[in-house]
């Protein structure tokens, strides 16, 4: 915008013509170094005071509302201060009534651990009594079963005694007479 402004300005000021006015004269002096130029800052400044100028309403606006909202969270951070320090005492009167009712849990505590040591007590016998039930059972079986085994090594021997003495008897006489005897029996021979 301020270089439109300044070519404008060179025109009139004649630029043009051969001779350097003093506005050129200034202007190449002050105003025209390399890598300075003065327009971009003035285009800036101009920039600068038009946003300024066109936001200045909407800004405020915005700014009256943040204004009015810290307001408002002020207002109701005190509202949970107060709220906080009621918690507090009343934490407080609690902390006062803690010793009595330490007392008191510490009392029931005992209660309990000697209702407990009672049932885990009865609860030991109980399962005694049912272990030495289960072993009188176990030793009823293997008394029997033991018997049942002397039985028959009992049947067993005196079958393989008398089977002996009955081989010790037995000669070819009485083994030829005895196979007569019973082939005879089963109706004799064809």
């Amino acid at each position: 915008m301020f270089a439109l402004v300044a070519s404008f300005a060179f025109l009139l000021a004649g630029g043009g013509s051969g001779s350097e006015s003093a506005f050129m004269k200034f202007y190449n002096q002050y105003l025209n170094i390399p890598g300075f130029e003065a327009w971009k800052f003035i285009n800036l400044a101009i920039f600068v005071s038009a946003m300024i100028y066109v936001l200045k309403k909407p800004l405020g606006e915005a700014f009256a509302a943040k204004r009015e909202a810290i307001r408002a969270e002020l207002i109701k951070a005190e509202a949970e201060k107060a709220e906080a320090n009621a918690k507090l005492t009343e934490v407080e009167g609690k902390l006062a009534q803690l010793d009595t009712e330490k007392e008191a849990i510490a009392e029931e505590a005992k209660a309990e651990a000697a209702a407990e040591k009672k049932r885990i007590a009865d609860q030991a016998k109980a399962e005694a009594a049912r272990l030495k039930a289960q072993a009188e059972s176990e030793l009823a079986r293997l008394e029997a079963q033991s018997r049942s085994a002397l039985r028959r090594f009992s049947a067993e021997e005196s079958v393989r005694l008398a089977e002996e003495k009955v081989r010790a008897q037995l000669n070819r006489d009485i083994d030829s007479r005895l196979v007569r005897a019973g082939i005879a029996e089963i109706g004799g021979l064809n």
